[in-house]
């Protein structure tokens, strides 16, 4: 029974050698040890090391005894990061070297930091400029100057079943990341909540490129889209003021992407629209963007035009995109169409970056 108790003391109190030696640590002492970081560039190969231009770099931190991390590149502020993971995406055209730092915190608050040097590649475009953008690198709720919420559990003309609200536990900026959680929760009388941004009366333009990097969420009845509409909406309603699907995405129908054109004359179950397999949407980043000239849409993943919406006939009915549009991203769950497992429970669409380039 000694011996028993003995055991039981060194177990709770101090670590014990084989040799009845005993050293006090105390949870106020723990300090993290064996701190690493992984510098992962999208896209590197023995071909391109310093990554494919795109200058996504993610990185990934480990520890012993660590709780939480922080980063900071080159002078920036200091990052905190629960998961030990963080993505940047630099934009400084050619190869430039940076400094990463990443500190590993205890359950006591002591820390040990790492610093490494890394080199990236960023291709430059030729006659375009960025002209805006949300890289989605301060943590907590989205930036108020470039987005707003819709609320509510209407249905959205849809028969969707979310409400939708600006809760952190739905819509949260976090690791550099645009998250966007679905849940299933009874809230507001509604069984699943999610989030819906815009950038109406924000931010609207006309014509130009636009790229979203984005990993989707995951079982039937998640629908996230990144999309637009006419920035004149509020005034003559849908479909008049027109809309541009950029990405959409159906948990039932896993790993296939849709872009689509809803105008006066298509609209609902467009005839207008493309679809393109992409294996691992759920489980890897993908680039979706839109060539939107004066002439035709094109609409990309990963670079390449899959859809291209060029009537032979523009006018008020065909060809409401000679206007200032503005963004929306947002995950719905179910629709008429649509019914949700019932095993669902909760699923994240995550961005990395929106940005809008123009001549």
């Amino acid at each position: 029974m000694i011996r028993r108790l003995l055991g039981v003391m060194c177990f709770t109190l101090m670590y014990c050698s084989s040799d009845d030696s005993t050293q006090t640590v105390t949870p106020q002492e723990i300090t993290p040890s064996n701190l690493l970081i992984n510098i992962n560039k999208s896209g590197a190969s023995s071909l391109l090391p310093n990554g494919d231009g795109s200058g996504t770099v993610s990185f990934e931190a480990s520890a012993t005894d660590a709780v939480s991390y922080a980063f900071r590149l080159d002078a920036g502020q200091l990052i905190p990061s629960a998961s030990g993971t963080w993505i940047q995406t630099l934009t400084t055209p050619g190869e430039t070297e940076h400094t990463i730092e990443v500190v590993a915190y205890s359950s006591a608050n002591n820390s040990i930091s790492l610093t490494e040097q890394f080199t990236i590649y960023v291709e430059e475009i030729t006659g375009e400029q960025l002209v805006w953008f949300d890289e989605f690198d301060t943590a907590g709720a989205p930036d108020p100057s470039k987005w707003t919420y819709d609320i509510g559990g209407s249905g959205w003309g849809n028969g969707e079943y979310q409400y939708y609200t600006s809760r952190p536990e739905n819509v949260i900026v976090q690791d550099g990341l645009l998250k966007i959680m679905a849940k299933k929760e009874n809230y507001m009388g509604k069984e699943y909540t999610s989030a819906r941004l815009i950038s109406m009366d924000l931010y609207e333009f006309q014509y130009g490129r636009v790229e979203i990097r984005a990993k989707l969420p995951t079982g039937a009845g998640t629908w996230p889209a990144l999309w637009m509409l006419g920035a004149n909406y509020p005034s003559v309603g849908w479909p008049s003021c027109g809309e541009m699907d950029i990405m959409e995405h159906w948990g039932s129908n896993q790993d296939v992407i849709s872009s689509a054109t809803h105008t006066p004359s298509s609209s609902g179950n467009t005839v207008n629209k493309g679809e393109i397999h992409v294996a691992g949407v759920s489980d890897n980043f993908h680039l979706y963007g839109l060539n939107w000239s004066a002439e035709k849409l094109e609409f990309t993943v990963d670079g390449s035009i899959f859809y291209t919406y060029n009537p032979a006939i523009k006018d008020g009915a065909t060809w409401p995109y000679d206007q200032d549009f503005f963004f929306l991203i947002n995950v719905a769950m179910g629709s008429f169409w649509e019914s949700i497992d019932p095993n669902f429970i909760e699923s994240t669409l995550e961005v990395d970056y929106i940005r809008v380039y123009q001549e």
